[in-house]
């Protein structure tokens, strides 16, 4: 037993670790976290399997096809919309619109989807009134985030804190169970981000026009191309007459991006976008992309003529920048792999990392969460680059409803609401009531079998699944007990306040490095073990850890959603700090005062 205590103890280190550097995916530690418990002996084969089929798990992949119905049918687009007619004028109404959609659509959806909605409609409202995006962006992420603690469902969390107490014996948390306490930090996280934000964060360059410039201007600025945009013509007597893009090898071997294409012909000039397969002319005049060196480099090697600098972008070439969001299958992958202009009629004509200057497209670059790509291709193109709303999230595209089947909007609705009654009432599990939700949406054809098994997000899925039996491991060698024991030694003189505040401090700390879902399977069993050793509530005590989990407000790392804004906020590492922390502590302190009135202790 002495000997499986230091094993476990030592794969939950290396796990911690491995969470902490980012160098592998949060499922694949998990993965090999479980392979090492097993192999070891510490678990037998059946106890390392069992969380595969814990209903929390079950539950977390069908929400993920639920929520994918909702966006599919466009109610979370058809809300986010409503924003600006509700909050009228006034950067402060339009904040508290912005807040208050958010977190009611985060309530049913998972936070990353609604920031991914709410996104792009963020940052048109604020262009149209002029606004830095910065005011806007942060309290939409945070929204997010508080959203979450409403409803049972609303995040991971709530899900697995409410699991954990029925794997203990005690009764579970209903699907209401957490709307009180979270309207409460729903109301003072709103209020404190309209007092805080304004004050604690400058307002950051972003991507308001000037009315005296073009669009496009707005764009090649933020991503430093206004510099680096040429017009070259091509000779009769050039060695690109008659090659194709792709065979001109201009972006493959000099980095020279091929924007547009202006054939000059007897009734004047034909502009047209360039794909892969456009084919080059004599006397054709090329609108490219690229560093100096590299575009006169290509230039002496062709035989290309220098042109004026052209003042504005050819029509109809469209402009469109996109995210690289969380568990985005172009994640680790470069473009050059990716081959866009080639598969989709699109091409990456610049990128930036997040909080970083714009530049010229690396080809070679693995893509990372919050890279920002600035994209130009046809609107089919670009809807099916983002039509999993896994791959980029688009900023500012003018089509992105035709994708959507607004007919079945009320039918999506209506098969939520009964998710929701069998849940509160206790027509049947919970988990059956969200897979019978999953399965209807599929069945009416809300959405159909291969976009409900893209939306699942399965690395949480494989990252709960493979975690779950940690909390085993730890019970089984007596490591829990040793981890109450010493809580119970450092708060239990103090009372269950004392309590309640070391898990909050503890999970919300842990929870701004390591995934808080990672976070909360850990940290809940020890929990509802120091509850009962102290005869306190467990049921208040794991809602406080839940609410702490989603305390994920102090760095840009710490939640998806907060990564996603990251960029497109133009905000610095210090900034979610400088708001976040003062947050987090408001949270802390309603927490140990509105908890226990509501959950006697």
């Amino acid at each position: 037993m002495f000997q499986d205590l230091h094993i476990a103890l030592a794969v939950l280190v290396g796990m911690l670790l491995l969470f902490v550097s980012n160098r592998l995916r949060l499922d694949l530690v998990a993965v090999l976290g479980l392979l090492a418990l097993t192999l070891s002996g510490v678990l037998t084969s059946a106890e390392a399997l069992a969380g595969f089929s814990d209903p929390v798990v079950l539950m977390i992949a069908g929400l993920f096809v639920v929520g994918a119905g909702l966006f599919r049918t466009g109610v979370a687009d058809a809300l986010g919309r409503q924003v600006e007619r509700l909050a009228g004028q006034g950067i402060h109404r339009l904040t508290l619109a912005i807040m208050l959609v958010t977190a009611f659509l985060s309530a049913f959806l998972s936070s990353t989807g609604t920031v991914a909605v709410m996104l792009p409609v963020v940052l048109a409202i604020a262009r149209r009134r002029r606004i830095s995006p910065s005011r806007l962006l942060m309290p939409l992420a945070f929204a997010a985030l508080l959203g979450g603690m409403l409803t049972l469902i609303g995040t991971p969390p709530n899900l697995i804190v409410s699991g954990q107490l029925e794997q203990a014996g005690l009764e579970p948390l209903g699907f209401f169970s957490f709307t009180l306490p979270g309207l409460v930090m729903l109301a003072l996280g709103t209020v404190s981000m309209l007092i805080l934000a304004p004050r604690l964060v400058p307002e950051r360059k972003g991507r308001i026009a000037d009315d005296e410039q073009p669009a496009w201007s707005e764009l090649f600025e933020q991503y430093g191309l206004k510099e680096r945009m040429a017009s070259l013509r091509v000779p009769a007597n050039s060695a690109l007459v008659c090659s194709n893009l792709t065979g001109s090898e201009l972006r493959s071997s000099f980095g020279v991006t091929v924007m547009a294409i202006i054939s000059h012909t007897d009734r004047g000039g034909f502009i047209h976008r360039a794909g892969a397969d456009s084919v080059i002319h004599a006397d054709d005049e090329l609108i490219v992309i690229g560093r100096e060196q590299d575009v006169a480099e290509a230039a002496t090697r062709y035989g290309l003529e220098r042109l004026p600098k052209p003042a504005q972008l050819p029509q109809p070439l469209g402009l469109v920048d996109a995210l690289v969001p969380p568990r985005s299958e172009f994640i680790g992958r470069s473009l050059r792999e990716l081959r866009l202009r080639s598969g989709l009629g699109v091409t990456a004509l610049a990128q930036r990392s997040a909080g970083d200057a714009g530049q010229p497209v690396d080809l070679d670059r693995p893509l990372q969460v919050g890279d920002a790509l600035l994209l130009t291709g046809s609107s089919r193109g670009l809807q099916r680059l983002s039509h999993s709303r896994g791959r980029l999230v688009l900023l500012g595209d003018p089509e992105r409803e035709q994708d959507l089947d607004w007919r079945k909007a009320p039918l999506a609705i209506a098969i939520l609401l009964g998710m929701m009654l069998a849940m509160t009432f206790g027509w049947m599990a919970n988990v059956s009531a969200v897979l019978l939700a999953a399965a209807l949406l599929v069945l009416t054809r809300c959405l159909d079998m291969e976009q409900a098994y893209r939306s699942i997000n399965f690395e949480s899925v494989i990252l709960i699944a493979a975690i779950l039996p940690m909390a085993t491991a730890l019970d089984k060698t007596g490591a829990m007990a040793m981890a109450a024991d010493g809580l119970m030694g450092l708060t239990g003189q103090a009372g269950p306040l004392m309590l309640m505040a070391a898990l909050f401090v503890f999970t919300a700390g842990l929870s701004q490095i390591v995934s808080n879902t990672a976070t909360t399977v850990l940290v809940a069993p020890i929990a509802i073990q120091a509850a009962l050793t102290l005869g306190v509530n467990p049921q208040a005590v794991l809602i406080t850890v839940a609410i702490a989990a989603s305390s994920a407000f102090a760095t840009p790392v710490a939640s998806p959603v907060n990564t996603l804004v990251l960029g497109a906020g133009g905000y610095r590492f210090t900034d979610f700090a400088r708001v976040g922390i003062p947050l987090q502590l408001v949270l802390l302190a309603a927490t140990l005062v509105v908890v226990p009135w509501l959950f006697p202790l």
